[in-house]
């Protein structure tokens, strides 16, 4: 069972947009989940959220446009559309790639950035660009290697530590994590550095403290 500070359980569509302009008001606290269109990302948040709440299809690609979730008080999750997939049409590719663009670079609530990758292709070159664009930018970035049931757990390990030393040479707070939506590997790194970014560092001593 997941423990968590946030009740991402009770998380909530607010709207699908096709850019900026048709967001909820730029306020509060934003996280965001990005990735090629082959990722998982909706698994992703599906598994988070224990819920169908992104979409999920055997053709990648079909979330084209910015959705929309909140979690109360103020907080919203994010699920940016996907980039990177071939077949899609190339005047398509280009609306979402203007939309993810401008979504990333002002909106000043984006407190967090997820992004996923396929642990057995992590690291190419869009999602280099996005990681080296957000730390540039001094936003948090959660590398979740996903599908990570695909390999044994000596080879999942090799390629959590192979993809956390290539992100070391970029200067930026950047976490590395293996998660399967299948097994539900490193679902809790994933809400427990999500609750960081909406309410702060957990602080245990405070906490006992409080309870005293």
């Amino acid at each position: 069972m997941l423990k968590s500070r946030v009740k991402y359980n009770q998380a909530q569509f607010i709207t699908s947009a096709p850019d900026i302009s048709k967001l909820p008001p730029d306020t509060g606290i934003e996280v965001a989940f990005a990735g090629r269109s082959n990722a998982g990302k909706s698994s992703a948040l599906n598994t988070l959220t224990d819920q169908k709440l992104a979409r999920t299809s055997k053709t990648p690609g079909r979330t084209q446009l910015i959705n929309t979730f909140s979690l109360g008080e103020d907080q919203r999750l994010i699920d940016l559309p996907g980039y990177g997939f071939a077949k899609v049409p190339l005047e398509m590719k280009k609306k979402w790639q203007k939309a993810l663009g401008e979504y990333l670079q002002r909106r000043k609530c984006l407190k967090g950035i997820v992004v996923l990758m396929d642990i057995r292709h992590p690291l190419k070159d869009l999602d280099m660009d996005l990681i080296n664009w957000a730390t540039s930018s001094n936003i948090p970035v959660l590398a979740l290697l996903t599908k990570a049931d695909k390999l044994k757990q000596g080879k999942r390990k090799a390629e959590v530590l192979q993809v956390r030393r290539a992100l070391s040479e970029i200067d930026g707070d950047i976490t590395v994590h293996a998660f399967s939506s299948l097994k539900g590997i490193g679902l809790n790194e994933l809400a427990w550095k999500l609750d960081d970014w909406y309410l702060g560092p957990f602080v245990k001593e405070a906490q006992e403290e409080a309870s005293e």
